[in-house]
């Protein structure tokens, strides 16, 4: 019962928020539910994209910047 009771919770005060949002905005609850899905997947996806462009630039700056040993090694 217990667990009914959780889902309940979750069902009313936090999967109900598309639909209000919709219903204020006017829109369809589809729409809002996959504009949310789409934002998480691209925002997801700009910090992946802004890490590997972060590792990129420290491995260029590491072979460019290495330690030289002597001055015949340039």
């Amino acid at each position: 019962m217990e667990l009914y009771n959780l889902r309940h919770f979750f069902q009313r005060h936090g999967f109900y928020v598309c639909a209000r949002l919709a219903d204020r905005l006017g829109m369809r609850t589809k729409n809002v539910r996959i504009f949310f899905v789409y934002a998480t997947f691209a925002t997801a996806g700009v910090g992946f994209f802004v890490y590997l462009t972060l590792a990129f630039w420290l491995r260029l700056k590491d072979l460019v910047y290495t330690k030289r040993t002597s001055v015949f090694d340039i």
